[in-house]
């Protein structure tokens, strides 16, 4: 009886560890490339990362960086997104990989973008097609986020009607450079705006709900209460204060308005 009982204990404690080894999430086991792609005769330097432990192609998601230019938040969230699944490309916009550390040359380099429109355009679509030829990629299923001068990219491209599933931005310009047209729209766009962001007024959030609204597009606005801009980069505060500008982080803001961007994904990437 007793002998029973030591082999009944070794067999429950076997069977414990292995459950929990079992139900134990795999790590991600990411692969992380700095791509380099062309637009006219402008070279790009962007980010790939993706997982190696999923099998097959996956659904690709396009990052737009801040005014800043592709630096280490972007890959961050390219990372994570990674992590997600997906198959991440964070794209450069200003061309030969430029990053500018003052807000001078962060104005400069975006100012280039918005008086050149279709540069721009042609530099996003240089990404965009590139992730699309990516072995581990669904060309079927793309989406695009963007941050602040990127967020204003991504909703001017999903107005173009570039084939997207969804795009999501994070503290953007919602200052219409292209107004949405019935049918052209085939996004859902996600907007996570900082209730307190001084640099969007009330005018252009009532302008930009009803501009969707007349075009019927599907979209979700959300302003988060005591958030400012660039709430969803902990970089913010320290570059608020540097440079006297009103930015800072918002740690609640940031995980709800990530969450809200997952849910997004999880939809459009399953139908």
């Amino acid at each position: 009886m007793k002998k029973l009982s030591l082999a009944l204990l070794s067999f429950l404690i076997i069977s414990a560890v292995s459950c929990s080894k079992s139900e134990t999430p795999k790590t991600a086991d990411l692969v992380e490339k700095t791509v380099i792609y062309s637009s006219d005769s402008t070279t790009l330097k962007g980010y790939l990362v993706f997982d190696n432990n999923v099998k097959g192609k996956r659904p690709g998601v396009l990052i737009v960086h801040e005014w800043w230019g592709l630096n280490d938040y972007a890959r961050t969230r390219a990372k994570m997104l990674a992590e997600l699944g997906y198959t991440a490309l964070a794209l450069d916009m200003f061309g030969e990989g430029k990053i500018a550390s003052h807000p001078e040359d962060a104005q400069k380099f975006a100012s280039e973008i918005f008086s050149n429109l279709k540069m721009g355009e042609d530099r996003f679509m240089a990404a965009y097609n590139f992730l699309k030829q990516q072995e581990a990629v669904d060309p079927e299923n793309i989406a695009a986020i963007g941050y602040c001068f990127g967020g204003g990219v991504v909703l001017h491209m999903a107005s173009l009607g570039i084939d997207l599933k969804a795009v999501a931005s994070f503290h953007g310009s919602l200052q219409p450079i292209l107004p949405p047209k019935e049918g052209v729209i085939k996004a859902f766009l996600l907007v996570c705006n900082g209730a307190d962001d001084p640099f969007t007024t009330e005018k252009q959030i009532e302008t930009f709900k009803a501009e969707m609204d007349s075009a019927k597009v599907q979209y979700e606005f959300i302003n988060y209460s005591g958030a400012v801009h660039s709430f969803t980069n902990p970089g913010a505060d320290s570059m608020g204060k540097k440079f006297n500008m009103p930015l800072a982080y918002n740690e609640k803001a940031d995980k709800e308005s990530w969450a809200e961007m997952k849910n997004v994904f999880m939809r459009v990437f399953s139908n």
